[in-house]
């Protein structure tokens, strides 16, 4: 059975950082890509950042500049290390992963940013 479980979300002032991470267990053949994504109360889930196996990103605008996501494939792990936070990336963290041509979800991590 296939989990992903988030960790590292939290309170933080305007400024901060936070760094999120994804383990995954129970995976049976190759991740392909894995993202990050946010909803916000209110709002649709929408993308944050996405690495593809080799290491190709891709992020919204809004956190360009701000946020790195990174893996570690032999570990089947990705991380989203988040710098200078706002009050608007305040959200329910997911992690995706993409297996063959199934997308599997965590079960969020809280972050707030407070002005």
């Amino acid at each position: 059975q296939v989990q992903l479980v988030e960790s590292g979300g939290g309170l933080v002032q305007a400024g901060g950082s936070l760094r999120l991470s994804c383990a995954t267990t129970g995976i049976i053949g190759i991740i392909n890509d894995m993202g990050w994504y946010r909803q916000a109360p209110g709002k649709q889930r929408e993308l944050v950042a996405v690495v593809t196996r080799g290491g190709g990103t891709k992020y919204t605008d809004s956190v360009k500049g701000r946020f790195t996501i990174s893996r570690d494939n032999a570990k089947n792990t990705v991380y989203l290390e988040m710098n200078s936070l706002k009050p608007e990336d305040t959200a329910v963290y997911y992690c995706n992963a993409l297996i063959g041509a199934v997308g599997y979800w965590g079960q969020g991590t809280q972050v707030t940013v407070s002005s």
